[in-house]
């Protein structure tokens, strides 16, 4: 996703110079043909991430649609008052890219895990919150994120993230969920790189008769209430699973959905994901995952279990 999201922005900046990027001193090499290409238009604050977002924010005041690049726990944590006074207030058109969603960066332990990142955000009046499945996607999100105008969090991957829409048409829309297989049984809804898990999970229920409706909720805020609701109200069960706590995340913002809406039936409901505690675990992603009982195994487990199929 990192590298997808590179080659559509400087696509993008290319042919609008008001597109600017800060960068808290990471990422300056990827975008070495950029800052010869626009000179000007590439600022590296250096390791002063509030700053980035003061200036970001002065540069939008001006006009200009500025993008603040970095890893998630120095572009989310340590930014957290700017972004909410500089940014969300004032109501600023400026974009923050984070690095790294869930557990990225596996080898560098919980410093750099980030596993709070969507419950902060999505705390926040006026943030829109994205988190695509794949690279495909996240180049249709900033294009989207060029026309959209107001504060915005794009939360990505590392690399290496399989491919999941392989229609060249796909276009990703704000605010829009995405049905990624129609169901009857249960309502299955993700956003972000375990969107691929969940796919292979489905898959695996399906062996045992389950059909599963999985809905790719990358427009984490706002939701969209109309296609998790309709779903849910045709299958009766649902269950999210995502790369973040358990605690303020998809699953905390799918059941405030659930829990206003006044259905006919009763609905079993199930959030998984990463349970509140700190992993000082080391290895590879999927090791992570895994152990986290985030692999698609786990999760088609978790969801018989708890469903009673």
């Amino acid at each position: 996703m990192r590298n997808a999201f590179i080659e559509q922005f400087k696509k993008e900046a290319f042919n609008n110079d008001k597109i600017i990027l800060l960068s808290a001193d990471i990422g300056a090499i990827v975008f070495d043909d950029f800052r010869k290409e626009c000179p000007g238009r590439f600022i590296n604050v250096g390791v002063s991430e509030a700053n980035m977002i003061g200036t970001a924010a002065g540069l939008a005041l001006n006009g200009f649609i500025p993008f603040c690049y970095t890893i998630i726990p120095f572009a989310i944590m340590r930014n957290f008052e700017q972004i909410r006074v500089d940014v969300c207030i004032q109501k600023t058109n400026v974009k923050i890219i984070g690095v790294g969603g869930g557990v990225s960066y596996s080898l560098l332990g919980p410093t750099h895990h980030s596993v709070e990142d969507i419950a902060i955000m999505r705390s926040l009046p006026n943030m829109t919150v994205i988190a695509p499945s794949d690279p495909a996607e996240t180049k249709s999100a900033v294009s989207e994120l060029i026309k959209f105008n107001g504060p915005a969090y794009l939360r990505l991957g590392l690399a290496g993230e399989p491919l999941i829409h392989n229609n060249k048409n796909f276009k990703y829309k704000i605010n829009r969920a995405e049905i990624i297989s129609k169901g009857d049984d249960l309502t299955i809804i993700s956003a972000g790189y375990i969107l691929n898990s969940v796919i292979q999970a489905a898959k695996k229920l399906s062996k045992s008769g389950i059909s599963s409706e999985i809905i790719n909720v990358s427009t984490i805020k706002p939701l969209d209430k109309k296609t998790i609701l309709k779903s849910v109200e045709k299958t009766g069960k649902a269950v999210v699973v995502e790369e973040h706590s358990i605690i303020g995340g998809i699953g905390s913002a799918v059941s405030e959905i659930l829990a206003e809406h006044n259905f006919e039936r009763n609905i079993k409901f199930k959030r998984i994901g990463i349970l509140d505690k700190y992993n000082f675990n080391y290895g590879t992603r999927e090791y992570l995952l895994k152990i986290n009982k985030l692999d698609a195994s786990s999760i088609a487990k978790s969801i018989i279990k708890y469903m009673g199929f």
